[in-house]
């Protein structure tokens, strides 16, 4: 079949189903009046290697309101990607709701706020990986005329590994942590299957 944008005759749109499997930006940050949020976003990637830079995509909520991770994001200046791992998928889904801004995704879902070294937004002390990052720019994308649409990119200042996930050769094994990501619709994978394979030289 071939279908233009938001004309696919399919019960749902398909769009997300067919760019997969997509990394979950698990982003916490804290509000200026001191109240941490975590939430995932599924459009979030690497963006440049050297200077490390990841980003993630916030659309609108309902209403005017801009998600609180960007908000926070620009009026502090920093945020924080978790690694949502396996071990953490229902903690994962339980910060994905529509909470209002006074509400600490942390406390909600159980977990625990460790501290940044070089940022004051926590990470999520269960994660085995965390990236701590400052604030570079946020680009507005085309919109549909309901919400709006945006990229916000993070320069990483400081990365947390857990020991654990390390093999004996140096390397991060993928295996000992089982990251999540995200395919359409409401289903997810978990990375179970690693193989090798070189480029040409």
């Amino acid at each position: 079949m071939f279908y233009e944008p938001h004309d696919h005759g399919l019960p749902h749109n398909p769009f997300k189903s067919l760019v997969v499997p997509r990394p979950i930006g698990w982003i916490s940050t804290l509000s200026t009046d001191g109240v941490a949020n975590l939430a995932p976003y599924s459009f979030f990637n690497a963006a440049s290697e050297r200077p490390p830079i990841v980003m993630f995509c916030a659309g609108s909520l309902p209403g005017p309101r801009v998600k609180d991770s960007r908000t926070n994001a620009e009026e502090t200046g920093e945020f924080v990607f978790n690694m949502a791992s396996e071990a953490l998928t229902k903690q994962m889904n339980d910060t994905s709701g529509d909470y209002p801004p006074e509400i600490d995704e942390f406390d909600h879902a159980g977990l625990t706020k460790a501290p940044c070294r070089k940022i004051k937004a926590p990470r999520v002390g269960e994660s085995p990986i965390a990236f701590e990052c400052e604030y570079l720019k946020t680009v507005e994308l085309p919109n549909d005329g309901e919400k709006t649409n945006a990229v916000v990119f993070g320069t990483v200042v400081g990365i947390h590994i857990d020991e654990s996930i390390i093999g004996e050769d140096g390397l991060v094994d993928t295996m000992r942590f089982r990251p999540l990501a995200r395919l359409g619709y409401w289903q997810y994978t978990v990375v179970d299957n690693v193989f090798t394979m070189t480029p040409p030289e």
